[in-house]
């Protein structure tokens, strides 16, 4: 088998065990964020990656949804929450957020996902009325909803375990969770960034939590900010760790800290290289999460389709409307369509798949979908 010329000659080692499928070590991951040679990682996970999944690149035709930009929380992190008083925060009414989602049906979304801020009035029953309200209107429709921390704080505030939280959402048409608020699980990085939110083992028991209901849900990493390596490594070791455990999460995002309008903001924006870069390291370290996403809007569609050979199969959907990112001073579309979206992974050498939440493959004709179980 022929060998890579690495420019970082500890390369090698790494390669030898993702070509024998041996787990690497938390020293192993400092190793590869250590390390300058992103052509040399890019070949590691990419090899890793086809072995995973050929050449296909996956997406969906999704619509995002935030009802809300009311937040008790002041992460500094942030500049999407907005306390109650402010005169630009938002609460969308129940119909307004029905009507959202229907604005984001005419391409027939196969996916709401709908997070927002931590609303100090909004109940548990008005969310469970707002999900039942989108299965009546749209049955077919998977909903991704609320993160751990939405999920821990409703829990908090009605004074119910988050198991019984988990269930009722469920019951009122949950599908799955997406993977925001993890940040980075480091008590010393969260204190400084988001030190009212929960901490990182409550959200690794809320997800632990949710899977053990059925539930799936994605997972997440923001770098670029305040976190060292090995604040990065034990982020993504303890995800590794959960997932032996449940099997629960479907899919890893890297997710580039964006400082504008943060009490951050003097910190600088993130390279191609270090969004490459966390990408690649996030295709080796979590050898038993299935699927690594580019997430385009925050990486911008040119790296994402680059990442497409450094380890990531999937490039997320065509969002119609993203508020958190665009909040935080990105520059992205807030959309794709479904065509842009094909050219984009065709013209990055890879095979389109359009996937709905559960990565089961969605056929088209021009007015309907099919889910293929």
């Amino acid at each position: 088998m022929n060998q890579p010329a690495f420019e970082d000659l500890r390369l090698a080692a790494i390669l030898d065990k993702a070509r024998a499928g041996i787990r690497l070590s938390f020293q192993d991951g400092l190793t590869l964020y250590r390390s300058a040679d992103l052509l040399g990682l890019g070949y590691i996970a990419n090899l890793v990656r086809e072995r995973l999944h050929g050449s296909v690149t996956y997406f969906n035709v999704n619509r995002h949804i935030n009802p809300t930009d009311v937040c008790v929380a002041s992460c500094r992190l942030c500049a999407f929450g907005k306390r109650v008083r402010d005169t630009r925060a938002y609460t969308m009414s129940l119909e307004q957020v029905w009507e959202t989602a229907g604005r984001g049906y005419s391409e027939a979304a196969t996916e709401f996902h709908i997070v927002g801020g931590l609303h100090p009035e909004l109940t548990l029953d008005w969310y469970c009325e707002m999900l039942r309200g989108l299965k009546r209107r749209y049955p077919e429709v998977h909903l991704k909803a609320f993160t751990m921390v939405e999920v821990a704080y409703l829990a908090k505030r009605e004074k119910l375990s988050l198991h019984e939280t988990l269930a009722r959402l469920k019951d009122a048409g949950v599908d799955s969770l997406p993977g925001g608020g993890a940040e980075i699980f480091s008590e010393r990085v969260r204190r400084i960034i988001c030190d009212h939110k929960i901490d990182g083992d409550q959200w690794l028991e809320t997800a632990r939590i949710a899977h053990r209901l059925g539930l799936k849900s994605n997972c997440t990493m923001l770098y670029g900010h305040v976190e060292a390596d090995e604040d990065r490594v034990d982020h993504l070791v303890r995800l590794r760790e959960l997932q032996d455990e449940t099997g629960g999460f479907q899919t890893f995002i890297p997710l580039a800290f964006h400082p504008d309008n943060t009490a951050l903001q003097h910190i600088g924006k993130t390279t191609g290289f270090a969004d490459l870069k966390a990408i690649a390291v996030a295709r080796l370290m979590l050898d038993n999460v299935p699927h690594i996403k580019a997430y385009w809007v925050m990486m911008t569609p040119r790296v994402a389709q680059i990442a497409q050979r450094f380890g990531a199969d999937d490039i997320d959907g065509t969002i119609v409307e993203e508020r958190i990112y665009h909040d935080a001073g990105a520059t992205t579309s807030q959309s794709l369509r479904r065509g842009e979206l094909l050219d984009l992974i065709r013209k990055a050498g890879r095979e389109p798949v359009e996937r709905d939440t559960l990565y089961r493959p969605v056929t088209r004709t021009e007015t309907t979908f099919t889910v293929l179980a």
